[in-house]
């Protein structure tokens, strides 16, 4: 099985995690929410999360389709970069790359819901790019 997601960013990322950084990239958009409201449950839930992220990583993996779109790249670029657009550029959605590149994520509210929705959106990628080469392949074999 190729991977998705990797626990060596889920530790950079935890570093930031009373923010909810990790908890948004291994798809838990809820708790992610919490603990940026929270400050990581004052700190509580970030120190617990040291432990936790190797099994985050493990349903990581189960849950989401690797593919074409790397979830790590685009997810440092998000964090680091979102408000540019560079995840969206990195995705091939260059329209709205444009879009948060002039409007600082449209005004950080599309940037904000990057952080709920990026593995749906690449996972959706992957699935399209991946059937779109296995139809090819099909048609260049057949």
């Amino acid at each position: 099985m190729e991977s998705t997601h990797s626990k060596t960013i889920g530790y950079i990322l935890w570093i930031f995690g009373f923010t909810g950084a990790h908890r948004f990239y291994f798809g838990k958009p809820v708790s992610g929410l919490i603990w940026f409201l929270t400050f990581g449950l004052l700190g509580v839930g970030w120190l617990i999360d040291l432990f936790l992220i190797p099994g985050m990583e493990r349903r990581a993996e189960l849950r989401y389709k690797a593919g074409e779109v790397d979830y790590s790249a685009a997810w440092i670029l998000l964090t680091f970069l979102g408000i540019f657009g560079a995840h969206r550029f990195y995705m091939g959605k260059w329209f709205t790359g444009i879009l948060y590149l002039l409007t600082g994520g449209i005004f950080l509210i599309g940037w904000a819901y990057d952080f709920c929705t990026l593995n749906s959106q690449i996972t959706e990628i992957n699935a399209e790019r991946g059937s779109r080469v296995g139809r090819m392949n099909r048609l260049v074999e057949g």
